[in-house]
C-alpha cells in the first residue's frame, strides 16, 4: 500500500518551495533549450530533485523524472526492467509557465510490472490536486470524480488533437474528419491539465501521438478509474512500458470507437 496523500503532499510541496516562487519571475538564463523547441527551466530542475528525493523515502524504488531521463535516456529502461518504479513530471506544460500561463501541473506515478497503480497530478495556479488508485475510483481534493458518458453523436463532441509530431499523412486524415465534430482544439499544451477536462467533462476525447511515460501514465489511469478508455491507435491498452506512437483517450468506450472510425482508421 502506498501512503496517496503523502505524495499529495511531496508535489504540492514542490509546487509551493519551487514552482509557484518563479511563476511569472524567471529571470534571464533560467530558461534553456534541452532539445530543438523544447524548453526546460531551472524550476524543472530544482522541482524534480526535491521530489525525488521524497519519494525515495516514502519508497526506495527508482525514479524516473523527465529531466533525469532527457540527460540519460537509459533510464527509461527502468520502466520495462524494474519491478516497481516512480514516474516524475516536475513541471508539465513548462513552455506555458515560461510564457507566463496558468496551465501547467506537476505529475507522479507509480508503475508495478509495467503497469500504473497510482496518480497524481497537482495544479498549483489553481490550488487543485487529482489522485487515482487502481480500482480505487478517481479523485478531485477529497471528492470522487465522476462524468456523464460523451455525446454518441460525433457533431456534439468536443476534443483535443495534439498533432504536433503526426506524420504528416495521419495528421491530414485526422485534420480532414475535423468538420465531423462540435468543437476540436490543439490542447493546453500541458497533460496535467488536458486529462483532467477530459475526465471533468469539457472535453471527450484526446488525441496524442508522442507518448512518453510521465506524460501520459497519470492521467491515463485517472481516466480509466472514470470508466475512460486510453488506448494506442491498434486498440490495445496504454501501459507506460510501452513505447508505441498514439493514444486516443475517450470518456467511455462508445466514444472511443467513434472517434477511432473517423480520426483514424
Amino acid at each position: 500500500m502506498i501512503d496517496m496523500d503523502a505524495v499529495t503532499g511531496i508535489l504540492r510541496d514542490a509546487a509551493r518551495e519551487v514552482i509557484l516562487p518563479r511563476a511569472r519571475s524567471l529571470a534571464e538564463g533560467e530558461v534553456m533549450e534541452k532539445s530543438p523547441g523544447e524548453l526546460v527551466t531551472v524550476v524543472d530542475r530544482e522541482a524534480e530533485e526535491v521530489i525525488t528525493a521524497r519519494l525515495r523515502e516514502l519508497m526506495d524504488v527508482p525514479v524516473v523524472g523527465e529531466e533525469a531521463a532527457s540527460a540519460d535516456p537509459s533510464l527509461l529502461e527502468a520502466v520495462r526492467t524494474e519491478p516497481v518504479v516512480w514516474l516524475v513530471d516536475p513541471l508539465d506544460g513548462t513552455r506555458n509557465f515560461v510564457e507566463g500561463r496558468r496551465e501547467y501541473g506537476v505529475m507522479a506515478a507509480l508503475v508495478r510490472g509495467g503497469e500504473t497503480v497510482a496518480a497524481w497530478i497537482v495544479q498549483p495556479e489553481w490550488d487543485r490536486s487529482y489522485v487515482a488508485e487502481r480500482g480505487s475510483g478517481a479523485w478531485r481534493d477529497g471528492v470522487r470524480l465522476r462524468r456523464e458518458a460523451a455525446p454518441t453523436d460525433p457533431g456534439e463532441m468536443r476534443g483535443a488533437v495534439m498533432s504536433r509530431f503526426m506524420a504528416p499523412e495521419i495528421r491530414e486524415r485526422a485534420e480532414a474528419a475535423f468538420p465531423r465534430f462540435a468543437e476540436i482544439g490543439g490542447g493546453t499544451h500541458c497533460c496535467a491539465v488536458d486529462y483532467p477536462m477530459l475526465c471533468e467533462g469539457s472535453r471527450d476525447f484526446l488525441l496524442f501521438n508522442r507518448t512518453l511515460p510521465w506524460d501520459h501514465a497519470p492521467g491515463a489511469l485517472l481516466l480509466s478509474e472514470l470508466g475512460g478508455v486510453a488506448r494506442r491507435p491498434n486498440g490495445s491498452a496504454y501501459r507506460p512500458d510501452d513505447d508505441a506512437l498514439g493514444l486516443l483517450g475517450a470518456a467511455d468506450e462508445t466514444c472511443w470507437k467513434t472517434v477511432h472510425g473517423l480520426l483514424l482508421a
